[in-house]
């Protein structure tokens, strides 16, 4: 999938956002993946000022209703850090089929990683 044209521009509002796996393939049906999304909102509550007005997390994408000052960092701080969780706990589940699948949805300009795990973008609105 190629970047989203929506911008975060406004951070003193809510924006709704998606956030998807690669190929729709199904991650959150493990607990330490959610966990993982978890973990990084809470950091970043307390580090960067995000608060969280709603959010459901479905087996393979996510969808939250956000704001904070730097909105489109936090976002990306945070898709780096559930990514590389993510990747770890697959590796160390064995899930190589999973891991496979990661790595053929890689974008071809993405080439200091092996995998990729969430699409570009989040589609803010």
């Amino acid at each position: 999938m190629t970047r989203s044209r929506y911008k975060i521009f406004q951070t003193e509002y809510p924006y709704f956002l998606t956030h998807t796996i690669v190929g729709w393939l199904p991650i959150f049906t493990r607990k330490e993946a959610v966990e993982s999304v978890f973990d990084a909102w809470r950091y970043h509550q307390r580090e960067s000022a995000l608060q969280i007005l709603g959010f459901v997390v479905l087996e393979n994408h996510l969808h939250l209703i956000a704001r904070a000052p730097e909105l489109s960092d936090v976002l990306k701080s945070v898709k780096s850090y559930t990514a590389r969780r993510i990747v770890d706990l697959l590796e160390q589940r064995g899930a190589d089929v999973l891991l496979r699948q990661l790595k053929a949805h890689k974008a071809g300009h993405k080439t200091q990683s092996t995998y990729q795990v969430w699409q570009e973008g989040s589609h803010p609105e």
